[in-house]
């Protein structure tokens, strides 16, 4: 009788604590989700925004921003290192949506006091920046293309991003940027990489601007990433990438001017692939050899 008693009460305890672990994970998963709820809302906020001119609202048909920025995994509590602002199009949504609960770091090329792209391109950035009220907590950092930099203190970024910057850089740049964005993110923190696709057997000085999604997979992992998924968000089927002037050839540059405009309107904006890596919890010592070697 006694024996019965204690599975008894071996049973009941394991039924109590089965439910509660189901109610905690409960819990969990609703709370992601409505967190994620929540952040989608954050950027289609941003998306809308009054801040935002027609002419950039006009290309989110071509760059899917929400969608884009939701397969990365993007929460509005996150710390997000943008890589290369540019303009600001990203930017423009990022931080409101980032705006009091979150962080942007813009990492950017620094003012060295010289008339360049570099340094006007900051100046103008910059200039943005103060322009609303919707920018007042980025912070901008000095990325330096093909050196090394520090895109944002070591081990504190969620998600890193880079859009269409990867063809500026070549071969050597994207892989000291890999190695940077890995330092900066936190173990397990996400690299979205978007950029104009290479066609496969094409080779790249027939496809101007388009770079190898095969290769670009390669370099992340060699910078110690693992890789996670590909998204089709941003294809264009209708761009097969080769052209006069290359990727600039399509709008919104158009640089043939009126020469067969209605021709690249028709294609649209550049065959882009959309790639998810993410920096390892933990290592494997043959990772961690690899990454000492570099």
């Amino acid at each position: 009788m006694a024996k019965l008693k204690s599975l008894q009460s071996f049973i009941t305890a394991t039924i109590v604590a089965s439910t509660l672990s189901l109610s905690a994970l409960g819990s969990v998963a609703l709370y992601a989700h409505e967190n994620h709820g929540h952040s989608s809302k954050m950027l289609e906020q941003s998306v809308s925004g009054e801040h935002r001119s027609a002419k950039n609202k006009a290309r989110d048909q071509y760059r899917h921003p929400v969608e884009t920025l939701n397969f990365f995994g993007f929460t509005s509590e996150m710390t997000v290192v943008e890589i290369t602002p540019g303009g600001g199009w990203y930017t423009e949504i990022l931080a409101p949506a980032l705006k009091g609960s979150g962080k942007l770091y813009g990492a950017h090329y620094p003012d060295t006091g010289e008339d360049n792209y570099y340094s006007n391109s900051r100046k103008k950035l910059e200039k943005k920046l103060a322009s609303n009220v919707v920018f007042s907590e980025v912070v901008l950092t000095d990325f330096v293309p093909r050196k090394q930099s520090e895109l944002a203190p070591q081990g504190t970024a969620d998600l890193v991003l880079t859009f269409r910057n990867l063809h500026n850089w070549k071969d050597a740049g994207v892989e000291q940027v890999f190695k940077d964005a890995f330092n900066a993110l936190k173990a397990g923190g996400v690299l979205g990489v978007v950029e104009h696709r290479l066609p496969a057997g094409v080779a790249p000085e027939k496809a101007v601007g388009y770079v190898s999604e095969a290769n670009t997979i390669k370099q992340a992992k060699a910078a110690g990433f693992r890789f996670v998924a590909a998204s089709e968000i941003n294809a264009n089927p209708k761009d097969m990438a080769q052209h006069p002037k290359g990727v600039w050839t399509l709008p919104p540059v158009l640089r043939l001017g009126e020469t067969d405009k209605a021709k690249y309107l028709a294609i649209g904006e550049s065959d882009r692939m959309t790639l998810k890596f993410v920096k390892p919890e933990k290592m494997r010592f043959s990772d961690s050899k690899q990454q000492n070697k570099q």
